[in-house]
């Protein structure tokens, strides 16, 4: 069955919300990239090797569309006056306390992710979060194995040095 635009959209357009969420882009521009990223895929599909996973192949075009969205100069001299609302999914179980839990760590989880290169936090992201190998990150990425192997490895020292930064300066502030 050919792919188009539309079935794509349909079957991953959650997986593409997910992932430019994962590489950093601020949940009041998701809407605009993730039209971003479809447009390049209306683009770009005649050149889809129908032998590789489609998910592999949208996971590198968010990639480049969050790398041009964070170089953009309004983007690097805007600055948070908040701490943006995480969209965690809703708990099936009805527990409140549970749901705060999950919204305060996926929060905690974001700012970690954002103290990362983009580089590093992609092959993180990719390898960590949604379960791809080294070998299809390598391919994706277009780098060796071993660059792989070797950003995951900083990507998860600098994510552990985040998370204990992070948690000091929470608990510093009165934070849960």
């Amino acid at each position: 069955m050919p792919l188009d635009v539309e079935s794509i959209h349909d079957d991953y357009a959650d997986f593409v919300w997910r992932t430019l969420q994962r590489l950093g882009v601020r949940s009041q521009d998701l809407e605009d990239q993730l039209q971003e990223v479809f447009v390049v895929v209306h683009r770009r599909l005649v050149t889809f090797d129908s032998s590789a996973r489609v998910t592999t192949w949208l996971f590198g075009i968010c990639l480049r569309v969050a790398a041009a969205h964070r170089r953009r100069a309004h983007f690097r001299r805007e600055e948070l006056t908040h701490e943006p609302e995480q969209q965690a999914p809703p708990d099936a179980s009805g527990d409140p306390e549970r749901a705060i839990l999950r919204r305060e760590a996926a929060a905690q989880l974001e700012r970690a992710l954002g103290e990362l290169k983009l580089e590093r936090r992609a092959v993180f992201v990719m390898f960590e979060i949604e379960g791809l190998s080294a070998g299809s990150i390598a391919e994706m990425l277009g780098i060796p194995v071993g660059t792989v192997h070797s950003r995951l490895s900083t990507a998860r020292a600098e994510f552990n040095r985040a998370v204990v930064r992070l948690d000091r300066r929470d608990s510093q502030a009165g934070l849960p």
